[in-house]
């Protein structure tokens, strides 16, 4: 009788790309994968490509501030409960791997009733508030950062890294020239605004395209309704909206790689060894996790950052130019790095946790 696992995780594509990045390896060890998202997230429509049954939940968002959902979302976290129950007591999985986001609160629990063994990841140096809620009823957690260790329990927690698809290191550099139309051999700046776009990284790298243009080619990957028609001719300057099938091939060609510093994001330029200035979502508008992720990074000499109330145009220009002269030594500082082969380490824990 084939194993059976449960992934879950939703909100974002962060709570999801990790567990697209496990699916190839649990079906070559003979897993039946099943996924719990949410009705309407996400995660639903990533998983599209995959032969994963997908079920949907309720979910209720679990806020530290004040919000008029705060009445309505409790009840929607049961009603979550309610149908993960249903769900688990039909499938009968061996393990669930969770991913986070609040749609993983009510499963895990609902796992803990039924003694299904549940593993977590948390991708932030600090966990996030569905994660501190599904502690108790792990029986591991993976991580990104070594700090991360320090405020998980140390008999449960393992340092894994982030799972990142295979299909990402196998980009061919002259495949993603082409698709960007460049003609000549000037390194590369990739630019990553997020799926929702980064206004002040997107505003910031076109104010010093010119500059930029100088040295560099430059592929801009600036969010949904994030284009600029008016530099659509600009030789050597490639945008787009968002980019899924050739972003293997654009991180092949990249030299330098300008982002945001969700953990996912960063762990993958950190498996793909591309030296990255990193401008982390603010501490306005966040909890925060960004920053302390791009410091850990720092720290590690694998990026340099630039907070984004710091961020201006002529800071932003010597810090590429500054990255892509010393390219050697982040690269040598991110090849020493020891991280594991996440989606190894991920597969072991899970086939020794259902043993």
């Amino acid at each position: 009788m084939a194993k059976k696992i449960i992934l879950t995780g939703g909100g974002s594509a962060g709570h999801v790309t990790p567990n697209l990045a496990l699916i190839p390896g649990l079906k070559e060890q003979g897993y039946d994968i099943a996924y719990i998202g949410t009705v309407d997230g996400i995660e639903n429509k990533l998983l599209a490509d995959f032969d994963v049954r997908y079920y949907g939940i309720a979910a209720g968002k679990l806020r530290r501030y004040f919000d008029p959902k705060n009445f309505s979302d409790p009840f929607r976290v049961l009603k979550g409960y309610r149908q993960a129950k249903k769900i688990l007591k039909q499938e009968r999985p061996d393990v669930i791997f969770s991913k986070g986001g609040f749609v993983s609160v009510p499963v895990i629990h609902a796992a803990s009733r039924y003694k299904i063994p549940c593993i977590l990841h948390e991708s932030d140096l600090t966990p996030g508030l569905a994660n501190k809620l599904c502690v108790g009823k792990a029986k591991k957690i993976c991580c990104n950062f070594p700090e991360t260790m320090d405020y998980l329990p140390k008999d449960k927690t393992v340092l894994t890294g982030s799972p990142i698809r295979e299909e990402l290191r196998q980009g061919n550099a002259e495949a993603g020239r082409q698709f960007c139309g460049f003609t000549d051999k000037k390194p590369v700046v990739m630019v990553l605004g997020g799926s929702l776009g980064a206004s002040s990284i997107n505003d910031a790298v076109r104010g010093i395209l010119e500059q930029l243009l100088q040295e560099f080619n430059v592929v801009h990957i600036c969010g949904d309704d994030k284009m600029d028609n008016l530099k659509l001719t600009m030789s050597g300057y490639a945008q787009f909206e968002y980019v899924k099938n050739e972003l293997k091939d654009l991180f092949a060609l990249a030299d330098v790689v300008v982002s945001r510093a969700g953990a996912n994001a960063i762990c993958e330029l950190l498996a793909l060894k591309i030296p990255n200035v990193l401008i982390p979502l603010s501490a306005k508008n966040s909890r925060g996790d960004q920053i302390l992720n791009a410091q850990s990074f720092k720290n590690q000499g694998f990026s340099e950052v630039i907070q984004d109330e710091d961020l201006d145009e002529d800071v932003l220009f010597e810090e590429i130019h500054a990255v892509y002269q010393n390219r050697d030594r982040y690269i040598s500082k991110m090849e020493g790095s020891g991280q594991p082969d996440a989606v190894a380490s991920v597969l072991k824990l899970i086939s020794e946790t259902v043993g």
